[in-house]
């Protein structure tokens, strides 16, 4: 599907142009949900009061009640991911998150912020993480850790990026072969699948800032 051509322009990619749109969109939403709090509230409140105790839930079942710490930054990445995802189904738009730049600069922020809370919270004894348990393999363990943790902005960026793709590439190739079949079973499948890889990023996100709280052995 080719982009929007008011989105379009000689001077800010398509990508970014879909993300601030995605970014004034949330902010517009939140803004709305949030004016008028109520002890009853709207349809709009009680789905964003949905989306962040679920997003919440996650948080504390997977990290525990640490966790909340980054409680920010995890809910930020779960909901822009999943409506750049589901952007890519509207006809006419494009998912910034099929863009590998997107992917990168997420996964960029994931890998320091990583290592800045480890280091807020152990000090210089987080460098032992990279150590190992034995003192005289610490120069072998140090670089494995290292291509180890080098690798995981990688692969937030190619798993998040490739499948995003690779969807709006069949949905394209679909809306082109049999539109007719396009609105049920391959939309249920995509927005199945945006779903399934926002869960993906979440966790492994998640995954590694509990890594990085932990104490060393």
């Amino acid at each position: 599907m080719e982009p929007l051509l008011f989105l379009e322009n000689h001077y800010v990619p398509a990508h970014v142009a879909y993300s601030w749109f995605i970014m004034a969109a949330l902010a517009f939403l939140s803004f709305l949900a949030t004016r008028r709090l109520d002890i009853y509230p709207n349809k709009l409140q009680n789905v964003m009061e949905a989306a962040i105790t679920g997003i919440d839930g996650f948080l504390t079942d997977t990290m525990g009640h640490e966790g909340r710490r980054v409680f920010p930054l995890v809910a930020t990445l779960a909901l822009y991911i999943l409506s750049s995802n589901l952007l890519g189904l509207v006809p006419g738009f494009e998912s910034p998150t099929s863009n590998i730049n997107t992917t990168a600069s997420m996964a960029i922020v994931v890998f320091f912020m990583t290592h800045i809370i480890g280091v807020r919270v152990h000090g210089i004894k987080y460098l032992k993480h990279f150590m190992g348990p034995i003192w005289w393999l610490s120069p072998l363990m140090i670089i494995i850790e290292l291509i180890g943790h080098l690798a995981r902005p990688l692969s937030l960026t190619m798993r998040l990026f490739g499948n995003i793709k690779g969807e709006d590439i069949v949905l394209a190739v679909v809306l082109f072969l049999v539109p007719a079949l396009v609105p049920l079973p391959v939309f249920f499948l995509m927005i199945f699948t945006s779903l399934i890889q926002t869960v993906v990023f979440m966790l492994l996100t998640m995954m590694y800032i509990a890594g990085a709280l932990e104490e060393a052995h």
